[in-house]
């Protein structure tokens, strides 16, 4: 298994190729943990998506940590990673930690909803926000109105759909119109465990600098 600081260089080639070097942002990344993302849990899938994505936190966000977030029809706000907390972060955090509600149905708006407290109420500021968010199919449609009403927001939202599921709503984002800027993407990545890191990142960073640039065009950063 590739190693968090060889991880970190690849994602910095992939910044440079995506016109991205020197960019600061916070980065967040939302994990489904619906009854279907059971397996991946207990494979350990989950936990080296978490030490893939803390790779693009640390070249992002001077505090080298990812936010993170977990949800069913509830959801949770979790410590973030760092790199001194990786190898046991999904363990110690998630699967052990009883007072997360696990294993139920979809419900995206809420921990959206959060997420958007977070990074425009609490902890408000002018750094752009990327968020990951992984899920795994049967996503809610509201969760369209809370994106088209977070267009105003400094939010990018990048959906990553894992497995078989025909992502049926996260499709049409690149198609909704009405909102100020396109600030979200969706990738689909079947086996997320069999893509490299070389394909992750420069899959996941595809739109962030196009949305940068139209977030500044329009005033929100």
């Amino acid at each position: 298994m590739p190693t968090i600081d060889l991880r970190k260089k690849i994602v910095e080639l992939t910044l440079v190729k995506k016109q991205l070097t020197g960019v600061t942002a916070r980065v967040g990344i939302v994990l489904d943990i619906t009854g279907s993302m059971r397996s991946l849990y207990s494979r350990g899938v989950v936990q080296e998506v978490v030490e893939r994505i803390l790779a693009v936190a640390s070249k992002f966000d001077d505090n080298g940590s990812l936010d993170v977030w977990v949800y069913d029809t509830e959801f949770s706000r979790l410590p973030p990673v760092t790199e001194q907390e990786l190898g046991r972060y999904v363990f110690t955090h998630i699967l052990n930690n009883h007072n997360i509600h696990k294993f139920g149905r979809n419900n995206e708006p809420p921990v959206m909803e959060d997420v958007i407290r977070k990074y425009t109420q609490e902890e408000k500021d002018t750094t752009p926000v990327f968020i990951i968010f992984i899920n795994d199919g049967g996503v809610v449609r509201l969760t369209r109105k809370v994106i088209m009403e977070a267009s105003i927001q400094p939010i990018f939202w990048q959906f990553v759909g894992i497995g078989d599921s025909d992502f049926e709503v996260l499709k049409q984002l690149d198609t909704m119109t009405g909102r100020l800027v396109d600030n979200a993407n969706f990738i689909h990545l079947d086996r997320i465990e069999e893509v490299s890191d070389e394909e992750l990142y420069d899959q996941l960073l595809n739109e962030f600098s196009l949305w940068l640039k139209a977030a500044k065009e329009k005033r929100i950063l």
